[in-house]
């Protein structure tokens, strides 16, 4: 019973280290600090409390799972140590404003990102002419079927 004790022991640890090596060592990836400004487009003034949310994308240009969200603060800025190199997908959301959407290439010890952000364009309409033409009134007596067309029962 003792020798299968210690080899069931023996045979774990190599299990685990075996599984520990193989795994990536990310305490020694190199990483960056990324500082956000966030401004309106039409007159370069801060937004405050824009959500900045950071997602890893692999080698095939995917989307990963995990990522991390900042707000910006009165001035419009937001920052965060510990990105690793490598592709990253920014998202910006703010009420009243386009949602941003943009991949970077992280490479750099210090990164700097500004992002403009644009107000909401205006919905085209099947109906509207899109030449800023209202579309043209049509007259009520036409569509009214003419009391002559009628017949008796």
């Amino acid at each position: 019973m003792k020798k299968f004790t210690g080899g069931a022991i023996l045979a774990v640890l190599l299990f685990t280290v075996s599984v520990v090596m193989a795994q990536k060592d990310k305490d020694n990836e190199a990483t960056t600090w990324i500082y956000f400004t966030v401004v309106k487009d039409d007159n370069g003034k801060p937004v405050r409390n824009a959500a900045v949310i950071m997602h890893p994308v692999n080698e095939k240009g995917k989307q990963e799972r995990g990522g991390m969200e900042l707000k910006t603060d009165p001035e419009g800025k937001a920052n965060f140590d510990g990105i690793p190199y490598g592709p990253l997908r920014v998202q910006v959301l703010a009420t009243g404003f386009q949602t941003f959407g943009e991949d970077y290439e992280i490479n750099k010890d210090k990164t700097e990102i500004t992002i403009k952000l644009k107000r909401p364009q205006g919905q085209f309409s099947i109906y509207d002419d899109r030449a800023g033409n209202p579309p043209p009134k049509q007259d009520p007596k036409q569509d009214a079927p003419s009391s002559d067309s009628k017949k008796p029962n």
